[in-house]
């Protein structure tokens, strides 16, 4: 359990070293959009290319080839799906979130705060990190795509007519 040889050591330094540039190269070929704030779909692919990693390094019975090549495969996966998707509005819709309105003008919508699993308490978190100290400032609060939270600040003649309200 505790036992290592010289020849695994060996394997994993290489193989890891190799694999990780293989990784990094994969990622910047890609392009920015891989390495953004994570959705739910860019957190899977993270994930899995986690899990190939460690397979590549800690399985001697995958190659460095075979490995560089899962690598790729989901790399190229992501790409394709990202771009389909900025392309194609159906599929977009299809694997991708919808941004929440969560409170608007004094109103905690609690329909879309149900929906989305948000308690008022992380809303005023979220209020209070922006150096904000009281709703009476705050016009509205939206939960992101990849869940974070934006605050839009009351502003003189501002009045969301752009911002859908949602049926609670």
């Amino acid at each position: 359990m505790f036992e290592i040889t010289m020849q695994s050591a060996t394997r994993i330094l290489t193989v890891g070293t190799l694999a990780y540039i293989g990784l990094v190269v994969f990622l910047l070929i890609s392009g920015k959009r891989t390495l953004s704030k994570l959705n739910a779909f860019d957190f899977i692919i993270t994930i899995a290319l986690g899990s190939t990693l460690a397979t590549i390094l800690l399985s001697s019975s995958v190659s460095l080839p075979e490995g560089l090549l899962a690598l790729a495969l989901l790399v190229f996966l992501q790409f394709a799906v990202t771009f389909t998707a900025s392309r194609v509005d159906w599929f977009s819709k299809l694997i991708k979130e919808e941004p929440q309105l969560l409170y608007l003008e004094g109103n905690f919508l609690r329909g879309s705060m149900k929906k989305a699993r948000v308690e008022e308490v992380e809303i005023l978190q979220s209020i209070r990190s922006q150096g904000i100290g009281s709703l009476d400032e705050v016009s509205a609060v939206v939960l992101e795509t990849d869940g974070s939270m934006s605050i839009i600040k009351k502003t003189a003649g501002n009045t969301l007519s752009n911002v859908e309200k949602p049926s609670i």
